[in-house]
């Protein structure tokens, strides 16, 4: 698979608004790179996550960032691949502000204006509040890797062997939402 790194990111930002204020959700920009690769690394332990056994440096992709009160509290990248836009990385933090949502949602606005006919993403079996989010959100599973972490591992080998609730992370799961079929929550 190739990796498309046009950086034909929506130039228009994105507010929700929640019981807890509004989130703006806008591109990944040069002066955001720093911050993002932080993000990442205290995520991930690097800027390299590995998934289906390919590893991506997700600090090179483009993405979106969302900001709550003027600081930013998430980040999203993405790649566009022939079979739709692929979601490598998603995270907000602090939880519960709505970020991880809207992130979704200008994420799903993109695709559908480059004409991507899904999006979706990989995530492990032990991942249980992102497949909580991912579902509430209008997305399926649409296939279950049974020990595809094993594959990840050999090109990541700081994957860790149990997730924080002591889960062995084993299967990665992926998820989709198709565009035109399902519409996120509103």
């Amino acid at each position: 698979m190739t990796l498309d790194h046009r950086p034909a990111v929506a130039a228009a930002c994105r507010r929700s608004k929640s019981d807890i204020g509004e989130t703006e959700v806008r591109p990944l920009v040069d002066s955001d790179r720093a911050w993002a690769a932080a993000q990442l690394e205290a995520a991930w332990g690097s800027t390299s996550v590995a998934r289906l056994g390919e590893p991506i440096d997700a600090a090179q992709l483009p993405g979106f960032v969302a900001h709550h009160a003027g600081q930013p509290v998430g980040l999203l990248t993405f790649v566009v691949r022939p079979d739709g836009v692929e979601i490598v990385t998603i995270q907000a933090e602090p939880e519960g502000l709505g970020a991880g949502r809207a992130l979704l949602t200008g994420l799903v606005e993109h695709a559908h204006s480059i004409g991507a006919d899904r999006v979706w993403l990989v995530t492990t079996n032990d991942n249980q509040r992102a497949l909580d989010l991912y579902q509430r959100f209008g997305m399926s599973i649409s296939r279950v890797v049974v020990d595809g972490v094993r594959r990840s591992r050999a090109v990541k080998p700081t994957i860790p062997m149990h997730g924080p609730t002591g889960i062995p992370i084993t299967d990665e799961i992926v998820l989709q939402h198709v565009l035109g079929i399902r519409q996120p929550p509103r």
